[in-house]
């Protein structure tokens, strides 16, 4: 009998997540039914939309996720033991699958490659920076791209494909040392939004003539500022808003209606589940082409042992993390 650890959610986040605020359980898995696969998770991912949807949880529910697994143990013949897939089984070490939400790994994916980048820059962030950036914003050479959490899991991705297009791209991040990492990927101006005196001088001064894309993880009275500056037809592909995931504040005023209409912008909010099929199989492909030629970087901010995911996540919520954040089981 194999006997899974899952991380539960014990009380609705107030702010900040805390570790008090999460349970480990173990339970006694049943044995496999024909058609079943038993998985053992290998990496584990945390990612602030957990945080959004949490709220829709009730307390005691396991968190959810996605994971890099192995099958130790099949009875279903599309999935023999052995096989390396992804699955949406959450917080947990152990579990079963009937095999029809899987995913296994692209047959071509080779072993220089570490698989939790399938829960990274080629997984859901990077297919999130791909169609963000090129769908959604449409982005052409010669363009300025302007993104937050720039050193985030998504944001190092939006950045380095819009440089592959010839674009001037400009970052803002938390940390000094944020900005140095993204220097060194060739990102045009890079700042701490922390310390700057103005952010609406910096905006400015990092790109007089404004910005033609704007690639918002951030929200709130960043975005408001930003939006000022935006170019005549500019596009703003909004994908998050972590600045009002732990407050407990109301959100600030929107962006000024005004400067929406008469600079004719175009913002669209967006969720990566939209695009599915042979595009998100091309979308895969090609990141997976430029991390190989070495035109896309990564990095990851691996938090070892199960134990330690509360700590992960909560890090994730505080920006702690340069790349992406990752638990390796």
């Amino acid at each position: 009998m194999v006997r899974a650890k899952s991380w539960t959610l014990k009380h609705h986040f107030e702010g900040i997540p805390r570790n008090s605020d999460f349970e480990l359980k173990t339970t006694e898995l049943p044995p496999l039914k024909n058609g079943e696969v038993l998985l053992e998770a290998l990496f584990l991912t945390v990612d602030p939309y957990m945080r959004v949807l949490s709220k829709n949880m009730k307390e005691g529910d396991p968190m959810m996720g996605q994971q890099v697994a192995r099958v130790v143990e099949s009875k279903n013949s599309a999935y023999p033991k052995g096989t390396v897939v992804l699955a949406y089984s959450g917080w947990t070490t152990h579990s079963i699958s009937d095999g029809e939400k899987l995913e296994k790994l692209p047959t071509e994916w080779p072993d220089t490659l570490p698989l939790s980048l399938a829960l990274g820059t080629i997984g859901m962030p990077g297919l999130t920076a791909y169609f963000g950036l090129l769908d959604i914003c449409g982005v052409k050479g010669g363009e300025t791209v302007m993104l937050n959490a720039a050193a985030g899991a998504v944001g190092c991705v939006v950045g380095q494909i819009a440089k592959l297009k010839g674009c001037k791209v400009v970052g803002a991040v938390g940390s000094d040392k944020k900005v140095a990492y993204l220097k060194k990927l060739g990102f045009d101006v890079v700042f701490n939004y922390k310390t700057v005196k103005s952010l609406e001088e910096t905006l400015k001064n990092a790109a007089p003539e404004g910005y033609d894309c704007y690639f918002d993880n951030v929200g709130g009275e960043f975005s408001n500022t930003v939006i000022l500056q935006m170019k005549k037809f500019g596009r703003i592909a909004s994908c998050g808003a972590i600045s009002q995931y732990n407050s407990t504040l109301p959100p600030p005023p929107g962006p000024s209606p005004m400067s929406v209409i008469y600079q004719e912008l175009r913002i669209e909010g967006f969720i990566v589940t939209r695009w599915q099929g042979e595009v998100r199989e091309k979308a895969l492909k090609d990141l997976m082409k430029w991390v190989l030629e070495g035109k896309i970087q990564y990095h990851e901010c691996v938090t070892e042992g199960f134990e330690n995911m509360p700590a992960a996540f909560i890090g994730l919520m505080k920006g702690d993390n340069l790349g992406k954040a990752i638990v390796k089981v």
